[in-house]
């Protein structure tokens, strides 16, 4: 009988850091109650992809580990 060897895992690494992931909770429940705003425009926001995009603009400011910005469709 062999005994299969366990394969040691590896550490994963965040993506996003702790400080991203809360200013994202912060955006999704001020877009809840209605109270997050756009930048220029200032006008109240209600998608969901809009508050995290938000959360992560927020958070790339404050130089928290957060991936660049995707290049965007046309």
């Amino acid at each position: 009988m062999a005994k299969k060897a366990k394969k040691a895992k590896k550490a994963k690494k965040r993506k996003y850091s702790k400080g991203a992931a809360k200013k994202v909770g912060r955006a999704m429940k001020k877009r809840k109650v209605g109270t997050l705003k756009s930048g220029r425009s200032g006008r109240k926001v209600k998608s969901r992809k809009q508050a995290i995009a938000i959360g992560l603009s927020e958070a790339r400011k404050k130089g928290a580990k957060v991936p660049k910005k995707r290049a965007r469709k046309s």
